[in-house]
């Protein structure tokens, strides 16, 4: 069965998650503003779940038309197969946004979309009534200056749910992001990582996770494991070949500190469910007085924004203080990420790199120096 798929992503990572996806297997990988569509048979579909450091979620992909009416809307939904996916008492709720289009009001789409897949389904099944009982599968659509696109979500919490961090600090990281700058900044085994603001720990354990290509996503479940189109071994198939490329033995180590006792609490026991604690060291210790430990580093930090913690000023400081405890030094190279627009001229020097990305709603800039 070959299976059409779209993987949303933060804005900025669709490389990322195009080449991952290509390296899993999967073919057509096409990106577009912030997601990757591609294809590939149930196994990528499961694989890709269990496996995408970078992706927000994976959908099957339905289909897509153009719609300027409620009429368009109704006959567009209805003409895709969806009993291919859906069962005669699968649940299947709707939910979605709109854009730039004449159709904007969300509960009217949300109940023709609805309304179109009853009919579709009671064409095929001869039934008036469906019970929806059975596994959910969420539906989802988007509508992008006219033109509908139709999901179905086979994820269900969001893929940077990776299992290990239940609780977290006032501002968090969300952890595909984490992984993100631990690759973008070209995190090598035999380097050392450090954060020396790392609260809750995330960037020090995705950072050890993608070291040790330990699968994100293998110890948590999925929405489409109830799915009765897809076979059910499929997804204990992957998880063990997921396992079996781990990487058991390297050099790797990270070293993490924070003036919060409490964060470094938090880390210490998200390190440990994530299996990766071996690989780790916490100390408290403030920013100012950092010092590497080795002579070759690879510092990833994620500084607040004077969103929540700290104000402005206090977050301009801090910058300062950063440019003064980062110095330019053969073998360690520095990434931080800040939404400041006068990042460089607060830290001292101009970036070697910068990369566009967002924390959640906020424009950033991974700030990169190497040289």
């Amino acid at each position: 069965m070959n299976i059409k798929m779209v993987a949303p992503c933060i804005f900025g990572l669709e490389g990322l998650v195009s080449d991952e996806l290509k390296e899993m297997g999967a073919e057509n990988v096409l990106a577009e503003n912030g997601r990757v569509f591609f294809e590939g048979s149930e196994n990528i579909l499961a694989r890709a779940n269990i496996r995408s450091r970078f992706s927000e979620r994976i959908y099957i992909d339905v289909g897509s038309f153009e719609a300027h009416s409620f009429e368009e809307l109704f006959e567009g939904t209805k003409a895709l197969p969806w009993e291919e996916w859906l069962t005669a008492y699968d649940e299947f709720p709707v939910k979605g946004y709109s854009v730039n289009s004449d159709l904007f009001s969300l509960p009217d789409c949300q109940s023709i979309i609805k309304k179109a897949v009853v009919e579709r389904l009671k064409s095929k099944y001869h039934i008036e009534w469906f019970e929806e009982t059975g596994a959910k599968h969420q539906i989802e659509f988007s509508i992008i200056k006219n033109n509908v696109h139709l999901l179905i979500d086979t994820t269900g919490q969001g893929l940077h749910k990776r299992g290990y961090r239940p609780q977290a600090n006032d501002a968090p990281l969300k952890e595909t992001l984490a992984a993100a700058m631990c690759k973008l900044s070209r995190l090598r085994p035999y380097h050392t990582l450090y954060d020396p603001m790392c609260g809750s720990g995330t960037i020090l354990i995705e950072g050890a996770m993608l070291v040790h290509n330990i699968p994100v996503g293998a110890n948590r479940n999925f929405s489409a494991e109830r799915f009765e189109q897809l076979n059910p071994d499929i997804w204990d198939e992957e998880r063990e070949l997921a396992k079996s490329l781990i990487v058991k033995e390297s050099d790797f180590n990270a070293i993490g500190s924070d003036i919060d006792r409490n964060a470094l609490e938090i880390a210490r026991q998200n390190a440990i469910r994530a299996g990766v604690s071996d690989y780790i060291k916490l100390k408290c210790a403030d920013v100012k007085s950092f010092a590497p430990e080795t002579d070759r580093g690879t510092v990833i930090c994620n500084p607040p924004y004077g969103e929540r913690m700290m104000t402005p000023q206090e977050v301009a400081n801090l910058i300062k203080e950063l440019g003064r405890a980062f110095p330019q030094k053969h073998g360690f190279s520095y990434s931080v990420i800040s939404p400041q627009e006068d990042f460089e001229e607060l830290f001292g020097r101009r970036a070697d790199k910068r990369r566009k990305l967002y924390n959640g709603m906020i424009k950033c800039q991974l700030y990169m120096y190497y040289k």
